[in-house]
């Protein structure tokens, strides 16, 4: 008695054998392909009834559509790089420099001639290896034994060390240890007269890339140093970079990503981390769980297919956390060069090797960032865009784009410079150019309502009074030379997570019993400078003209405006200080002077954050003189002439030297 298979039986039997035969041709990393083949035999076991087996099936499914081993070509081309990133993006050098040195090394990398160092007792052997190799435009060495080639090894790099096996007290097997040890990226092939199979076990084994036995061809030992070199050169040249974008929003962190994706001709990915608390969305879930999915890094290079895109991290700075884990704990391993070649996700349970990737993190503020996680990336600050260069990137980037986006013709609204000016000045205020892009938006949906009544084409013009009627009145008064000096008001400068910003701090005295008293919605280092900006008052009393107990029998006040806004940071401590005085002195403060330093109790003035944002908000608001500490003048130094052109900058370290410049 015969019996027969079910069809769907035999159906699944068939799903199974394709699957197998697609693991063969995936060509999958080794390890990777024991998983598999591995899970597979279990599910030949199971049969299709128990839900593991659909579970199974799928993790089998996924690791076939991942990228292993598939990546793109980087474009080599400097040249043409370095014009992609300006046509996208205006200003920004240091960025684009820092992009175009990364490109300048893999062409370097691309380029070096490789150096090999043979290393045999026999001449003519040297000899013959050397001239094959040499036509080859490889860089040769030879040694005669292996103490020789070992003091080569230490005294040079080399990419690849073909080596005989028996030569006099030391040998090949002794050489390749030492190799392996201590240059774990040089690879080592054996070429020996006296091949045996355990010696061929034992050297492949302790990390010989081939072993070649004599007499050879001269092919096979080209066509060997030609695969040892590609294996040396994709390890090297995978190694991925961590760069993060700091500053504040609109000046074009996300679309600069982009733009170097493009320059790198790479594929872009972005993962939005704001708000994300969960730690699976990183790691992935455990593939036993019902629903469980990889994390998003997995994810997003399977959907780009490939293994070296460029991967941008936003808004790391608003990354949450709570009872399901710290995600924030979980990207230590994906941005770490050293640890992220074996990632393993959760659900996929099988390194996968990110250290080609090209990670781009993003935040507004470091602050909120763990220290272990800053230390693995590469800062460069986005410090904010003058007006001039708003004024340009508007002319350039936003209005062509805002009037084809309202459907109007590209020569049909025209902007004269003075109302640019306008806009920038009295309609947005902010480090980057996202508000006056809406500014911009918004005149044009008026223009373009305007059109619709009138019988053709219109050229419009837009001119100050037309920023007038169409945006109404202005909404910041950012000008401080229009203020008068005042006793006991002293102007600061701050950084804030939209850029720099003014602010003004105001002091006042009255009858009472020596309180300090603070407010403003101010933080706990901003408390810590008003009071140790008093002591160091009271302490210096008689240098200042002032009575030794003048605050015996009074009070004295210390507030910030915007009083709903929290503020806090050391650099406001030398502000404090300023109004105090000119409070207790009785010497109006220049409000056309701005401060910015902490402050110690004997007097010293210490450097702070944040120098290119603090001069910036300080050209917006006109002021013309700024203060700052002596130990930010590398600082000062690094700033473009045309971001210090117009404004006096001067430097001091103590607060007597302050005073003497700021109250009249």
């Amino acid at each position: 008695m015969k019996f027969f298979k079910k069809p769907d039986e035999s159906a699944q039997d068939q799903n199974l054998e394709d699957l197998g035969v697609r693991i063969k041709e995936a060509n999958l990393p080794s390890a990777v392909e024991r998983i598999a083949v591995t899970e597979l035999d279990v599910l030949r076991k199971i049969g299709p009834s128990p839900a593991e087996f659909t579970i199974g099936l799928t993790y089998i499914d996924y690791l076939l559509s991942l990228p292993w081993n598939r990546k793109t070509e980087d474009n080599l081309d400097i040249a043409q790089a370095e014009k992609i990133l300006n046509e996208k993006h205006f200003g920004l050098e240091r960025i684009k420099e820092r992009v175009l040195e990364h490109l300048a090394v893999k062409v370097l990398r691309m380029n070096r001639r490789a150096r090999i160092l043979i290393v045999d007792d026999e001449e003519i052997a040297r000899k013959n290896l050397s001239h094959v190799l040499g036509k080859e435009q490889y860089d040769v060495v030879t040694a005669p034994d292996a103490e020789q080639g070992l003091a080569e090894l230490a005294s040079a790099d080399f990419d690849v060390v073909l080596t005989d096996l028996r030569m006099g007290k030391v040998g090949g097997m002794e050489l390749l240890e030492t190799a392996r040890r201590k240059h774990p990226e040089t690879r080592v092939i054996i070429v020996t007269g006296f091949a045996t199979v355990p010696s061929a076990i034992e050297a492949i084994k302790k990390g010989a890339f081939n072993y070649i036995t004599k007499p050879y061809k001269l092919d096979e030992v080209r066509d060997s140093v030609k695969q040892a070199l590609e294996k040396r050169s994709l390890a090297a040249s995978s190694r991925g970079t961590v760069l993060c974008f700091a500053g504040p929003p609109g000046t074009g962190k996300t679309s600069l990503g982009r733009a170097i994706a493009l320059a790198l001709g790479r594929k872009f990915a972005r993962i939005a981390l704001g708000g994300m608390k969960d730690e699976a969305d990183i790691r992935g879930h455990r593939r036993t769980y019902v629903g469980a999915r990889p994390g998003r890094v997995i994810e997003e290079l399977r959907r780009v297919e490939s293994a070296n895109p460029v991967i941008m991290l936003d808004e790391l700075d608003k990354i949450g956390q709570d009872f399901k884990g710290d995600p924030a704990s979980a990207l230590l391993e994906v941005l770490d060069p050293e640890q992220n070649r074996s990632f393993t996700d959760h659900y996929l349970d099988a390194p996968f090797d990110l250290s080609s990737i090209m990670f781009i993190v993003t935040a507004n503020v470091l602050d909120t960032v763990p220290a272990p996680l800053r230390d693995r990336m590469e800062v460069i600050e986005f410090s904010g865009y003058t007006q001039e260069e708003k004024a340009r990137i508007a002319e350039r980037y936003l209005i062509p784009k805002q009037v084809r986006d309202k459907g109007l013709d590209p020569d049909q609204v025209v902007f004269a410079p003075d109302a640019l000016e306008m806009i920038i000045h009295e309609h947005t205020h902010e480090a980057g150019i996202r508000n006056l892009e809406r500014k911009i938006a918004t005149i044009c949906r008026k223009i373009a309502k305007e059109s619709l009544g009138l019988q053709g084409r219109r050229k419009v013009a837009v001119d100050t009074a037309s920023v007038a009627r169409y945006l109404g009145r202005r909404k910041y008064q950012h000008d401080v030379v229009e203020e008068l000096d005042r006793v006991g008001v002293a102007t600061g400068l701050v950084r804030t997570e939209t850029g720099g910003d003014i602010i003004f701090v105001e002091a006042a005295k009255m009858k009472g019993k020596k309180e300090l008293i603070i407010t403003g919605s101010l933080g706990d280092v901003m408390r810590e400078s008003a009071q140790a900006a008093l002591s160091y008052i009271r302490s210096n009393a008689l240098a200042y003209g002032l009575p030794e107990d003048f605050f015996e029998s009074q009070d004295i006040h210390i507030h910030v405006p915007s009083g709903a806004v929290q503020k806090d940071g050391p650099s406001a401590g030398i502000t404090i200080a300023v109004a105090a005085l000119s409070l207790l002195t009785g010497r109006p403060a220049r409000r056309e002077v701005a401060l910015s330093g902490e402050i110690t109790l004997t007097g010293r003035v210490l450097p702070v954050a944040g120098v290119r944002e603090k001069v910036l908000a300080a050209k917006r608001a006109r002021v013309k003189t700024i203060v700052l500490p002596a130990r930010n003048r590398s600082d000062v130094e690094e700033l473009p002439e045309t971001i210090r052109q117009g404004i006096d900058i001067k430097l001091a370290e103590t607060v007597s030297e302050v005073v003497d410049i700021v109250l009249v």
